[in-house]
Order: structure tokens, then sequence, then C-alpha cells
């Protein structure tokens, strides 16, 4: 099924605001091989300029993913999640996430394009936390199998 590409330009609003603790911080550090004390010592991360302990800096994944989920379960967009691979991801980050922020993500859909029976889907997540301050804008690349691929 081809992607319907009237949305391109649709906002999707913020879903539930997301809590970054320690835990999940750390969690994440170790998942991915960081060993950075700034991830883990809270006494690190403020001598270093920082109010808590500091995420690495692919973290922010954890909000895209959700991202994904919520343009998955949009039936008018046609994504069939099953035929769906990652093609490509970026942060641009506005200052560090650190424990303790509250966040949210809206999304916009940048792009859809199809080529060689193939649908591309460029997605913008605009993430901030409680003061509507900008945290980071992530990007992402999905790809949409087609029936022959």
């Amino acid at each position: 099924m081809v992607l319907d590409q009237s949305f391109i330009g649709r906002t999707y609003p913020p879903g539930t605001p997301y809590q970054v603790s320690r835990e999940k911080i750390a969690e994440f550090a170790t998942a991915i091989g960081d060993t950075s004390k700034l991830s883990r010592d809270p006494e690190v991360a403020r001598a270093a300029g920082h109010p808590d302990v500091v995420a690495p800096p692919t973290f922010l994944i954890i909000l895209t993913l959700g991202v994904i989920d919520t343009l998955a379960t949009d039936p008018d967009l046609g994504l069939d999640y099953g035929r769906m691979v990652h093609g490509d991801q970026s942060f641009t980050h506005h200052r560090p996430v650190t424990a303790g922020d509250r966040l949210t993500a809206s999304t916009t859909i940048e792009d859809i394009m199809a080529r060689a029976g193939n649908d591309f889907l460029t997605v913008r997540v605009e993430v901030a936390d409680d003061a509507g301050e900008p945290v980071c804008t992530a990007k992402a690349q999905l790809v949409v199998r087609g029936e022959d691929a």
C-alpha cells in the first residue's frame, strides 16, 4: 500500500510526558557500552556543570520509538509496521538530557516519497521540557518495503 502523501506536514501532538531517571540513563548507558561517569555519578555530572547525570546522546531514541508506534497505529496513513525498517536517524541536541527532565515529543511528517517500489517517510520529532524549552530535534527516515521487496 502506498503511503498517503497528503500527510506531509501533518503534526501529531505530544503524548504522555517521559520522566528521565538516573536508573533509565544508567540502563541505557550500559546497553550501549557507554562507560562515562557523567551518565552514572551525580557528583561528577554536577562538577561538570550539569544538574544531574547526563544521558548519552542517543538516549532519546526511547521517545522516537514511541513516535513510530503512533504513526504505525494511524490507520489513515497506511504504514505497514511489518514491512517497515529504520533507514536513518539523527539528533540535534539543544541541551543535554539529564535525570529529572520531563520530556514531551511532538511529531511532524516532513516527507513521503516512493522510490524503487518502497515508501520513504521522513519524520521530525521536537523534544521539549516541561517549560516548553527545546531539548532536541530528532529526525528519522522509515522505509516501508514494497510488496515485491
